[in-house]
């Protein structure tokens, strides 16, 4: 379900103790929900049609950073959806807030009950929890399923736990799966897991700009994880003002020059204007071919002409995965 424009109010939060008095006592759907994909909107429409039946206000409760990372921080785990990224999907949805709780050993150590108590009648009043099938809270994730299910007939408030969400191969749907198909440059694999391209969302900054010395300038954005592979991408940029921008992207250390920091880099088509400092968001539709090293700018450039023209044709052809992918990629 998309709820259109409701996502320019939504809320986003810091912490439990910052919830307001209206969105206390509504819906409430717990999850880290990175990628925000099927699996995971599975959970969240359930929610939506609660809070639709009970006119309550719809509130997601997500944790930053993802707690594998602060359990393991010599392992970071790669976003998929950075917290902005994650409040704008939430908000297509139909969500009134969310709130990007600070996840710490010490928040993750608090006694179920206590999460029961404090967080989920004290800090947010919630009338009704939603979450996954296989959902533990508390200290050494001591909280189960059925704990929430029993805290709910205790302290007043429903809970439902949603099933696993299979793919059309009888797969479940995962976060894991969707990164690993992004590190293999598999973005269409991605994007049907999704029901959305993948979808990077960032500020425009100055590069060293060769791309304009050769014919090509480009719009380029640094990404927070190294989480896709290399290469040339077909692309579709939505600017701040929501208008809609067909190019083809470079992803990459440039190794034809410098071998630098990787660097996100968009050629938009038949566009003349400066986007520095502005917030864009860019779907991946297609991946081209891998990043290389040419002897000369001469035959890079006469690559680069034939990856606009075949991200041309790519991008003549697509049509929408899903209302999220319409929202997010037209």
């Amino acid at each position: 379900m998309i709820l259109a424009g409701r996502y320019e109010a939504i809320q986003r939060l810091g912490s439990v103790e910052d919830c307001p008095a209206d969105i206390r006592g509504g819906v409430v759907a717990i999850g880290n929900f990175d990628g925000v994909h099927r699996g995971h909107r599975a959970v969240l429409e359930k929610a939506v049609e609660i809070g639709a039946a009970e006119n309550k206000p719809l509130l997601c409760l997500t944790f930053e950073p993802h707690p594998r990372t602060v359990f393991k921080p010599d392992r970071p785990v790669a976003r998929i959806t950075p917290a902005p990224m994650k409040a704008r999907i939430l908000g297509l949805l139909g969500f009134d807030a969310v709130i990007e709780q600070p996840f710490t050993r010490d928040f993750a150590g608090i006694a179920p009950e206590k999460f029961e108590d404090d967080v989920l009648v004290e800090a947010l009043g919630a009338s009704h929890v939603v979450a996954g099938f296989d959902f533990h809270y508390g200290a050494k994730r001591s909280g189960t399923p059925e704990s929430l299910g029993r805290a709910g007939l205790r302290l007043g408030f429903g809970a439902t736990l949603v099933p696993a969400f299979e793919d059309e191969g009888g797969e479940t749907v995962s976060s894991s799966r969707i990164r690993a198909a992004l590190r293999e440059g598999r973005v269409e694999e991605a994007a049907g897991l999704l029901g959305y391209r993948f979808t990077i969302r960032g500020e425009i900054v100055h590069g060293k700009k060769l791309g304009r010395t050769l014919g090509f300038p480009t719009a380029n954005l640094v990404l927070q994880d190294e989480l896709l592979a290399h290469g040339i991408y077909a692309v579709r940029l939505r600017r701040a003002d929501g208008s809609l921008h067909d190019g083809v992207a470079s992803y990459g250390r440039r190794p034809t020059f410098d071998d630098g920091a990787a660097l996100f880099e968009t050629f938009i088509f038949d566009f003349a204007g400066d986007l520095y400092g502005e917030t864009v968001e860019v779907a991946l539709v297609s991946r081209l071919r891998g990043e290389a090293k040419f002897d000369s700018a001469g035959a890079l450039v006469a690559q680069m002409d034939r990856d606009a023209e075949e991200a041309r044709a790519v991008l003549a052809e697509i049509v929408p995965l899903s209302p999220l992918d319409r929202a997010l990629s037209f």
